[in-house]
């Protein structure tokens, strides 16, 4: 069997061009609205994903779910369904059927957290109250049979002939000698940035590798002195895994993107891509992750921080590529500070993240690093330096604060200027001291 498409058609152009099934709407194309929300199942549960920038090779062996398939056989809607229309949930309804898709995944998996599951899906016209409502009111309602049915476990055999043209090793040796072989290739992880190449830029990525079913990079290890993590071990994994370690560093994540762009996005993937603003380098950096990469059959491991050479530049030769990212197992004194105009899954004016100890009432370690004020995440090894070895007061931290200036020179944008970054940098190191004096300053916090 074979499926006569290229390999990096996306999912939902598949659906709505050659199977006819034209309810997962297009949007905004880049993973930002869910009105293309499906839900793909398999042996290890069901996730709600953007099929706008899901490419064909990454469902292999999975179950797809769409809007249409939501009822059940004989026609009777599911649950999310009729609580919809008794909550008055819809009015123009194009983002409706992305809202109930992602609302009947939530509720095959017993998740109540709806202001989480259902921020990766834009209303314009009711606004969200009756939605929850009518994600609250399916509650406790059994699961429909047919979304029951278990899916089988993948297995090698003719289905290697799937996608002919697609490049899918199985583990990272694999991974490793075929790179080694074609360094000129396109690496897709959860292509929540690769896909816009695609859909945004128009881009040929050939040739292209498929890593999603090289399971030996997706481990997550808690071991007794430190925390390993594959590289395509994806941001929903992570933030479970991390939030009893450090929960403001999960905290982080949930705001990182939505359900649909966790469930895709890799710790890899945003590490690799080098860029200057993505969420999780700094909150690593802070707790002094290493990086392991691998060419072939050699590795190779180095601090974080010196990945980052320059912007779209790092440390990483032809057919190299991430591997896994560990850090030590530590006392958690991690915050991390996410600034942005949107405050779910919005890209980061500046992005603080703070890991300072203290023994006695002396600063006996400071690791301080931030995304959105250079061309690359970038350690304040200045604003260390006058923090180390000094008193832990309220003197010592406005003095440091005046060395972000030898640390950062930030650029002004759409998102914030330069000014408005540093002063930004600044507080956020009198916040961190001032909420471990006990003062509360979160934002969630706050109530009237």
């Amino acid at each position: 069997m074979t499926v006569d498409s290229e390999p990096t058609e996306t999912l939902l152009d598949w659906l709505r061009e050659e199977r006819g099934l034209t309810g997962t709407k297009e949007g905004c194309n880049e993973g930002d609205c869910g009105a293309c929300t499906v839900m793909v199942r398999d042996p290890n549960g069901a996730r709600a994903l953007n099929a706008c920038i899901l490419f064909l090779p990454q469902l292999e062996g999975k179950s797809v779910v769409t809007v249409e398939g939501l009822a059940a056989p004989d026609g009777t809607p599911h649950p999310v369904q009729d609580a919809m229309v008794a909550h008055h949930g819809s009015q123009c309804g194009f983002c409706t059927p992305g809202f109930v898709v992602s609302m009947a995944t939530a509720h095959l998996n017993g998740a109540t957290d709806h202001d989480d599951q259902l921020a990766g899906n834009l209303c314009r016209c009711t606004g969200y109250a009756p939605i929850i409502r009518a994600a609250e009111a399916v509650e406790g309602v059994p699961i429909p049979a047919h979304l029951m049915v278990p899916v089988d476990q993948p297995h090698d055999g003719p289905g290697d002939d799937l996608f002919p043209d697609a490049v899918r090793p199985r583990n990272a040796d694999q991974l490793a000698a075929w790179y080694d072989a074609n360094p000129e290739a396109t690496l897709v992880a959860g292509a929540t940035d690769v896909g816009l190449w695609v859909t945004k830029q128009l881009r040929d990525l050939a040739p292209v590798a498929f890593l999603n079913r090289c399971d030996d990079l997706k481990s997550i290890e808690i071991r007794s002195n430190d925390v390993h993590i594959g590289a395509m071990a994806s941001l929903s994994e992570v933030l479970e895994a991390i939030k009893p370690l450090h929960p403001d560093f999960a905290e982080m994540l949930r705001r990182y993107g939505s359900a649909q762009v966790r469930n895709a996005a890799t710790v890899g993937g945003n590490i690799a891509n080098g860029s200057p603003i993505g969420d999780s380098p700094p909150a690593l950096i802070a707790l002094g992750a290493v990086l392991h990469l691998r060419k072939g059959n050699e590795r190779r491991s180095l601090p974080l921080e010196a990945f980052f050479i320059e912007y779209g530049r790092q440390d990483r030769a032809p057919g190299e590529f991430v591997e896994a990212v560990s850090f030590p197992r530590q006392l958690d004194r991690l915050k991390c500070y996410k600034l942005s105009k949107r405050f779910d899954q919005d890209i980061s004016a500046v992005c603080g993240c703070f890991n300072i100890t203290i023994e006695g009432s002396v600063v006996a370690t400071a690791r301080i690093a931030f995304g959105g004020m250079a061309g690359t995440p970038k350690r304040a090894s200045s604003v260390e330096a006058a923090l180390i070895g000094k008193a832990w007061s309220e003197e010592t931290v406005r003095h440091a604060m005046g060395a972000f200036k030898e640390d950062y020179t930030p650029l002004s944008d759409m998102r914030a200027s330069a000014n408005y970054r540093l002063v930004s940098a600044e507080n956020m190191l009198l916040r961190y001291y001032l909420e471990d004096q006990g003062t509360s300053t979160r934002v969630l916090e706050v109530r009237a």
